[in-house]
């Protein structure tokens, strides 16, 4: 067992751990944290099995991206994050055992490739895995690629029309009514006469009425 094969089952090993703590954990931070350890685990082993192409966009989509949406909509629900705000130090340790085992798995990841050792799988072609997979998308697999891109498109139209459904009670915009909108139509003067105030008329109390 050569060392590309060791750094293969740690990483896998790694990325296992993290996924079953992401699910574990309570707090959103630490789930997204070792959310962001599994990724790079899983990026780092398919790096070593000769998928360059695949870890590379496992860590600019899922970790550039995804994570940035989760973390949006976790902030969009309604959960009290005040207690989570307080005591930013306590976040501090998890922090940095992710970011030290990440920076491990990086300088493994580069030995292991610069080492004579070669991978588990071999690339594909000579010019690399990368440029088998855009040869092999764009020419034996073009139909496919296209139906995908295509039902991806209408998935993403048919959100954006579900919420655009009218609801009671739901307040909505009108922008091409915001853009036709006059100076006129958001002031309007109105005249009023002026109205004297009348004078209340005074309240007697119990003592006032019995004096003469």
């Amino acid at each position: 067992m050569d060392l590309a094969q060791i750094s293969f089952f740690v990483f896998a090993a790694v990325a296992t751990a993290a996924a079953v703590g992401v699910i574990s954990v309570k707090n959103p931070v630490h789930a997204v944290l070792l959310l962001v350890l599994t990724f790079f685990s899983v990026a780092c082993t398919w790096i070593i099995a000769g998928a360059e192409f695949l870890g590379v966009a496992l860590i600019l989509v899922y970790v550039g991206a995804v994570m940035v949406l989760l973390l949006f909509v976790v902030m969009m629900l309604d959960i009290d994050v005040a207690p989570l705000r307080e005591g930013y130090v306590r976040y501090l340790p998890l922090g940095l055992v992710v970011a030290v085992v990440m920076l491990v798995e990086m300088l493994t990841l580069i030995g292991v490739r610069a080492s004579v050792a070669t991978p588990l799988t071999g690339d594909p072609a000579p010019g690399g895995n990368t440029a088998w997979i855009a040869r092999a998308l764009f020419t034996d697999f073009m139909l496919p690629f296209e139906v995908a891109a295509v039902i991806l498109t209408v998935a993403v139209i048919a959100a954006v029309t579900l919420t655009l459904r009218r609801r009671v009670g739901a307040k909505h915009q009108n922008p091409s009514w915001q853009a036709r909108v006059r100076p006129g139509d958001r002031l309007r003067m109105i005249k009023m006469d002026a109205v004297k105030p009348v004078a209340p008329a005074p309240v007697e109390t119990p003592a006032e009425e019995g004096k003469p």
